[in-house]
C-alpha cells in the first residue's frame, strides 16, 4: 500500500488534512472513508478497513473533518451540514485527481453524513455504513446532560471519549433539522449496512431503520461481536473483507492502470503489510488471494504459507487429472478429495549434496463411487501422471531477474 498525505479545502475554506491509500496494484475503484463523531482519519477502523481494501484494488481517501484531526478550523463552528460539505468537497477534489469516487463508507455520524452526501452527487454506485444512528440527532445523547447549559449559552464545553469539544446550539438544531429518511430513500445507490447487534453507542435498531428506508439493491450484515468502534482487528478485517466482496458486484469495472500492467501468465505477488509478511496475490483480473506465516513465525495468518500454496497445488493437479482421466473412460467416480501434507525430512547424511531429496509430499487420495479394484489401482497410477507432481519430482530452475 502507497500512503499520499492529501489537503484540500473543507466547505469553510480551511484546508483538510487527509490520507489517500493507493494500491499496489491495479486501481478498480475510489472510495471516500468518513470518521466517526469527533474521531479522525486515523482511527483503527478506518486504518484497517482502508489498508484490506488496497489490497483489493481500492484507493481509498479518509479525511479528518472541518476542526478534527488535523485540519483546520474550529469545531464549535461545525455541524451535521458542514460535515456533509466537507464529504462533498472530498468528492469534488478526487475527481480533480482523476479518481472520481463511486464508492462512499461512513462510520457512525460519518455513516449519517455519507447518506445525506451520496443523495446530493452523481456517480457513487454503493455506499456503506458501519454503526451508524438512522437519525443524526440519535449523537445529541453523547452530551445530553449539557443541552441544557448548551440552549442557555448558545455553547458549552463537553466531556467526549475523554477530550474536550464545544458543543454550539447551532450543531444541536442542526441535527434536529437533518432530515434522514428521504435521504435514504431517494440515495440512487446501492446499499450495505453493517452493524454489531450488541452496539451499546448506536442500537441495532438503527440499522433496521436503515434498511426499511433504503430501496433495493439493500444488504444487511451484522458485525456480531464487534464493538461501535470496531477495535478489534479481525472484525475491522471482515468488515473491509464484506465491503470489498459485495461492492464489486455494483461498481463498474476500471482497466488496470496502464502504468501497471499484469502480463498474461503472469502471477503478481505483492506485500500487504510491509511490517509482517502478509502478501497480496494476484492471477489476472478475477483472481485474488492472501499469502502469510502463521502467528507462531511472525505472521498473522490471514492466508495459506507459501509451502500451503505449493501443496494446494499439488493437491488440485491430483484430483483434477483424476478426475479427467476417469470422465474420459466413463468410471463411475462420484468424488474425489486429496489431502496433502509437507514436510522436511533433512537426511543426517544429507550435507551439501545438491540432489539430496528433503522435502516429502504426502497425498491421500479418497474416490467415491462404484468403483472395481482394477479402476482404483488406475487412478493411482494416473494420479502420479498429473503435471504438478511431475514438476516437483524433477529438479526445477528458477530464473530471478531485477526489475
Amino acid at each position: 500500500m502507497k500512503t499520499e498525505r492529501f489537503e484540500f479545502e473543507g466547505h469553510g475554506g480551511h484546508a483538510l488534512a487527509a490520507r489517500l491509500d493507493l494500491p499496489d496494484g491495479p486501481h478498480l475503484a475510489t472510495a471516500i472513508f468518513a470518521h466517526c463523531f469527533t474521531c479522525s482519519k486515523d482511527i483503527t477502523a478506518a486504518r484497517r478497513i482502508s489498508a484490506r481494501l488496497t489490497t483489493m484494488g481500492y484507493a481509498v481517501l479518509r479525511f479528518d473533518f472541518t476542526g478534527l484531526g488535523h485540519s483546520e478550523g474550529e469545531f464549535e463552528n461545525t455541524d451535521f451540514s458542514s460535515n456533509v460539505a466537507d464529504l462533498m468537497a472530498a468528492h469534488t477534489a478526487l475527481c480533480a485527481r482523476d479518481l472520481t469516487p463511486t464508492l462512499m463508507i461512513g462510520h457512525s455520524l460519518g455513516g449519517a453524513a455519507v447518506l445525506k452526501a451520496t443523495a446530493a452527487l452523481s456517480g457513487i454506485k454503493a455506499v456503506v455504513t458501519i454503526g451508524a444512528p438512522a437519525d443524526a440527532a440519535h449523537v445529541v445523547h453523547n452530551f445530553a446532560a449539557a443541552l441544557p447549559e448548551i440552549k442557555a449559552k448558545g455553547v458549552a464545553e463537553v466531556d467526549l471519549g475523554g477530550r474536550p469539544f464545544r458543543i454550539s446550539q447551532g450543531f444541536v438544531d442542526d441535527l434536529a433539522a437533518a432530515s434522514m429518511k428521504e435521504a435514504i430513500a431517494n440515495l440512487r445507490a446501492a446499499l450495505l449496512v453493517l452493524h454489531a447487534p450488541r452496539d451499546s453507542v448506536v442500537g441495532v435498531d438503527n440499522a433496521a431503520a436503515i434498511f426499511i428506508a433504503a430501496k433495493h439493491p439493500k444488504s444487511f450484515i451484522s458485525l456480531d461481536e464487534a464493538d461501535h468502534l470496531v477495535t478489534r482487528p479481525d472484525d475491522a478485517e471482515y468488515a473491509a473483507d464484506v465491503i470489498a466482496a459485495w461492492s464489486r458486484k455494483y461498481l463498474p469495472k476500471v482497466a488496470v492502470d496502464a502504468q501497471d500492467p499484469l502480463p498474461e501468465g503472469v502471477l503478481r505477488v505483492s506485500e500487504a503489510d510491509p511490517d509482517g509478511f502478509l502478501q497480496d496475490i494476484r492471477s489476472g483480473d478475477n483472481h485474488h488471494a492472501l499469502a502469510d506465516e502463521p502467528v507462531a513465525y511472525g505472521g498473522t495468518n490471514k492466508g495459506m504459507s507459501p509451502y500451503g500454496f505449493l501443496s494446494a497445488a499439488l493437491g488440485a493437479c491430483t484430483s483434477m487429472t483424476i478426475r479427467m482421466y476417469a470422465r474420459r473412460k466413463k468410471m463411475p467416480l462420484t468424488h474425489v478429495s486429496v489431502d496433502v501434507s509437507h514436510s522436511k525430512s533433512h537426511a543426517a547424511d544429507a550435507g551439501d549434496k545438491a540432489d539430496q531429496k528433503v522435502d516429502v509430499f504426502v497425498r491421500r487420495i479418497h474416490l467415491d463411487g462404484d468403483l472395481s479394484e482394477d479402476d482404483r489401482a488406475k487412478l493411482l497410477v494416473i494420479a502420479d501422471k498429473c503435471p504438478v507432481h511431475r514438476t516437483l519430482e524433477k529438479s526445477s530452475e528458477v530464473v530471478s531477474e531485477l526489475v
